[in-house]
């Protein structure tokens, strides 16, 4: 049996990985030593000439089937993995059959949910992880995408800003469709509640679980705040002509949701005196696409936010209008925001994306001026910053060490492989369990 390799341009470094061996024998030479999720595969990480790939065993078929849902919901703009290989016809030195391999790049500045707490997981972080998975299941939902196995295990997560966003993992049970039925629909959330029970009956046999926290009754608010969600999003509306005031209203309120009302469907009722309005053709990313459009920088939506509410500050500390805005956003970029993230040695630029650590310094900066009763520079900030909250923040190995791993993570690694590997240069976050964590309750992050 030939090895077949299909891989997108440029990744033929893939050729030279050790293909005739069983994925569980790679020698510790070819992998990387990354916390992992929760898999019915055999799954490792691998480094190749400086970027970091996901290698998971499985059946050539689904195989294929996977890699062609990733890029297709890759290029519907879907948060997710990014698709890279397929390997079949894989055999040992002696003939006998290996399973096929996907390959997808591994997302930097992301981990599984089991790894965003070391002791015990708070109430906040859990409810943003939902929130994030809410988000996720509901964008997958508008262009049509049945998951069929929603979960947090399924998932990675990055942060933004004070909350996090999710990434689809694992596809191979989905299914595209022109639109989703309403029992597909439920069928996720059903699904994603069960899966979460059981999730978070498991951190809490691990005794990593606030007391305050009930598994059951956490599993149920996904799909309470995916309804939240789903209605606003789709639900029709009924205004008079003269209250165009609740349409601009609910243009805005999607739009602080993060969505792009792209085509409104008005349908004129009771005689012409009422209209009926439907959003239609919705998208995601409406902060971070105009923050893309104005700067060219690429981040999350929250962190998009955030960001657009410092340029506009700056525009009106400038005096200017708001026709303006791409010449002051050239001069926020140039002025404000690459002097900041510039101010980041280079040995400390794994720890945080410099959208994330933007982000903090504004929240340090605030911090700051209510300690010291007075105005705080953004420089000042940012050098206060940079020496006294992320110099101290722990390296990545300590994610990976004794607190991370217990026998229900399921990661196949011991912890003496994994307690000092050094992973700042792959771009990793920092231990969002740290106290000096602005993601986690009463630090700069809330």
């Amino acid at each position: 049996m030939a090895l077949r390799v299909t891989a997108a341009a440029g990744e033929h470094d893939l050729l030279f990985l050790p293909w005739d061996i069983a994925l569980e024998d790679w020698p510790e030479s070819t992998i990387v030593a990354l916390p992992r999720g929760i898999s019915r595969h055999i799954v490792r990480f691998v480094r190749l000439t400086g970027d970091v790939y996901a290698v998971k065993e499985t059946i050539e078929p689904i195989a294929q089937h996977e890699y062609d849902l990733l890029f297709e919901l890759g290029r519907r703009g879907i948060p997710c993995v990014d698709p890279v290989g397929i390997v079949g016809g894989r055999t040992t030195p002696d003939g006998e059959e290996l399973p096929a391999a996907i390959v997808t790049r591994h997302l930097q500045f992301s981990l599984p949910y089991r790894a965003l707490f070391s002791t015990t997981l708070r109430p906040d972080t859990a409810n943003r992880l939902i929130d994030a998975l809410a988000v996720l299941i509901v964008r997958l939902h508008l262009v049509g995408f049945a998951w069929g196995d929603c979960s947090l295990s399924n998932t990675l997560f990055r942060r933004d800003a004070g909350a996090f966003a999710a990434y689809l993992v694992d596809a191979e049970t989905g299914e595209i469709h022109d639109r989703l039925t309403d029992g597909q629909r439920y069928y996720d959330l059903e699904t994603a509640e069960i899966n979460l029970g059981g999730e978070m009956l498991d951190v809490e046999a691990s005794g990593r679980l606030h007391p305050s926290i009930d598994p059951i009754a956490m599993s149920q608010q996904v799909r309470e705040r995916y309804e939240t969600l789903w209605h606003e999003i789709s639900a029709p509306e009924t205004i008079g002509y003269g209250e165009r005031h609740r349409l601009d209203a609910r243009v805005r309120r999607l739009n602080d949701l993060g969505f792009d009302v792209a085509e409104l469907s008005v349908v004129s009722q009771e005689g012409g005196s009422m209209i009926r309005v439907t959003p239609k053709v919705v998208d995601v990313g409406h902060h971070s696409r105009r923050l893309m459009r104005l700067t060219g920088l690429d981040v999350e939506e929250n962190q998009a936010r955030r960001l657009l509410n410092n340029l506009d500050t700056y525009r009106v500390e400038l005096g200017m209008r708001p026709e303006d805005e791409e010449v002051v956003a050239h001069r926020w970029v140039a002025e404000v925001f690459e002097p900041v993230t510039g101010l980041v040695p280079a040995e400390l630029r794994g720890k945080l994306e410099p959208a994330q650590m933007f982000h903090e310094v504004l929240e340090h900066r605030w911090f700051m001026g209510e300690r010291l009763r007075r105005d705080v520079p953004l420089a000042e900030a940012a050098r206060d910053y940079v020496a006294s909250v992320l110099t101290t923040k722990p390296d990545e190995k300590s994610v990976l060490g004794q607190r991370l791993g217990t026998p229900s993570d399921m990661t196949g690694l011991r912890f003496e492989e994994t307690a000092e590997l050094d992973l700042s240069e792959l771009g990793y976050t920092s231990d969002p369990s740290d106290p000096s964590d602005p993601s986690e309750p009463g630090n700069l992050g809330d």
